[in-house]
C-alpha cells in the first residue's frame, strides 16, 4: 500500500495508473496515511478544514482547547477520508446526521490526478457541484478525498443515558419522539432495551432525564453506547426500513442495534442488498462520468 503525505503525490499516483491504464482500489493501494494536519479550525465559525488521514481521535483532541467536537461517533477510530467514503456514523447520527450532513467541502483527486474542490467552510455556501455529498458512501470508487472542511458542534456541559427495558420498543421510541424531548441518541438494542443520550445544560439534561423516567426509563452509565458501537461494528449486514414502520421491520429480525429516526439498523447476519435497479443506473452513469477508464477499482 502507498500513503502519500500530500494532494500533489496522491495526483501523481492517479496519472500514472491513468496513463499505465491500470486500477488503483483507494484504502488498499492508495491511502491518505501520510496527510494528518489540521490545517484550519475557525472556532468563532465552528468549522474545519483537515487532511483526510487524520483519526478522528486526534482531531478530538485537537478540538477539545476550544471545547468543540466533530458530532460522528462510529465503532473504532477511522480516519476522516474513511468516515466519508464508507459513510461512518455512530448513535449520535439521531440528532447530528451522517458524514454528508457535516460537511461543507472537499478536495478530491479525480481518477486521471486531477485536484477538484467544491464547496467552503462556511456552513452556507452554494457554489460548485456538491462534490462533498457525492463521495460520501462512494468507497473509492469516485475519487481520492484529500482535504476535507466540517461543520463541528460545541462540546455539552452535561450528558446523561438513560435505559427503557421493554419487551415494545417500537412504542417507547414512538412516545419519545412525539414529545418535546431533544435526545442525541436514540438506540433501540434489540431484543429488550431502548437506550437514550441526552447532552446540553445540566439543569436541561436533568428535566429531560426525569421526564423520560416516567417513559419508563432508568438512568444508566455511558457503557451502552460503547456496547451499541461494538455491535454496530461487528455486525454482517445493514438493513434500511422506514422509520414509522419500526414495529413492523423489529418483527423480523431477531437481534439489531436499530437507530429508528434514521431508519438503519445492523445485523448480526448478512443481508441482501436492496438497492434499487434505477439507483443501480444512477451509480453506474456517475461512475462512468468521474472515471471513464476505470482506473477506481
Amino acid at each position: 500500500m502507498a500513503s502519500v503525505s500530500s494532494l500533489e503525490e496522491a495526483a501523481a499516483a492517479m496519472r500514472t495508473a491513468s496513463a499505465e491504464a491500470r486500477t488503483i482500489r483507494i484504502g488498499a493501494d492508495l491511502d491518505a496515511g501520510g496527510m494528518v494536519r489540521v490545517l484550519e479550525h475557525e472556532a468563532g465559525d465552528l468549522t474545519c478544514t483537515v487532511e483526510a488521514g487524520i483519526r478522528l481521535s486526534a482531531l478530538r483532541e485537537a478540538l477539545a482547547p476550544a471545547g468543540q467536537r466533530l458530532s460522528l461517533d462510529p465503532p473504532g477510530d477511522p480516519t476522516i477520508g474513511a468516515c466519508l467514503a464508507e459513510s461512518l456514523s455512530g448513535p449520535l447520527r439521531h440528532r447530528f446526521g451522517a458524514p454528508r450532513d457535516l460537511v461543507l467541502g472537499v478536495t478530491l483527486v479525480l481518477a486521471d490526478g486531477t485536484i477538484a474542490n467544491a464547496g467552503g467552510t462556511v456552513v452556507k455556501n452554494v457554489a460548485g457541484y456538491d462534490l462533498g455529498k457525492l463521495v460520501c458512501g462512494s468507497r473509492g470508487s469516485l475519487a481520492f478525498i484529500g482535504r476535507v472542511s466540517l461543520r463541528l458542534h460545541p462540546v455539552p456541559a452535561a450528558a446523561a443515558t438513560v435505559v427503557v427495558e421493554t419487551d415494545d420498543p417500537a412504542t417507547t421510541v414512538t412516545a419519545l419522539l412525539a414529545s418535546q424531548l431533544v435526545p442525541s441518541a436514540v438506540d433501540v438494542l434489540h431484543p429488550g432495551r431502548v437506550a437514550v443520550l441526552f447532552e446540553g445544560g445540566a439543569a436541561a439534561v436533568a428535566t429531560q432525564v426525569e421526564a423520560m423516567r416516567r417513559l419508563g426509563g432508568d438512568p444508566a452509565d455511558e457503557s451502552v453506547w460503547h456496547e451499541s458501537r461494538l455491535r454496530q461494528g461487528a455486525a454482517r449486514g445493514r438493513a434500511r426500513f422506514v422509520p414509522g414502520e419500526l414495529r413492523a421491520f423489529l418483527s423480523g429480525v431477531d437481534e439489531a442495534v436499530v437507530r429508528p429516526a434514521s431508519g438503519v439498523a445492523y445485523l448480526p447476519t448478512s443481508s441482501r442488498d436492496e438497492t434499487s435497479e434505477s439507483l443501480r443506473v444512477l451509480q453506474v452513469r456517475i461512475k462512468e462520468r468521474f472515471d471513464p477508464q476505470g482506473v477506481l477499482a
